[in-house]
């Protein structure tokens, strides 16, 4: 499934990150790597942008931005 796909505090694991290389790059740095647990926390109130814990750490992304990255939800 898609990141962007998961509802408020769902917690999956990154399978795959993909989309414009640089910004893949970036994300990479950050911690969105293979294997992690990522939390979706909550939504701006037009659905854009949506904040995730990864890592400890908040992250705000698009939901374009998020539908690049593939994760494997879990309870």
């Amino acid at each position: 499934m898609r990141l962007s796909e998961l509802k408020d505090c769902e917690r999956a694991k990154i399978i795959k990150v993909g989309g414009n290389i640089k910004f893949k790059k970036r994300l990479l740095e950050m911690g969105f790597v293979k294997g992690e647990i990522i939390e979706r926390k909550k939504c701006a109130p037009l659905a854009d942008p949506i904040e995730f814990i990864i890592k400890n750490y908040h992250v705000l992304l698009r939901g374009e931005e998020a539908f690049d990255i593939i994760v494997e939800k879990i309870s």
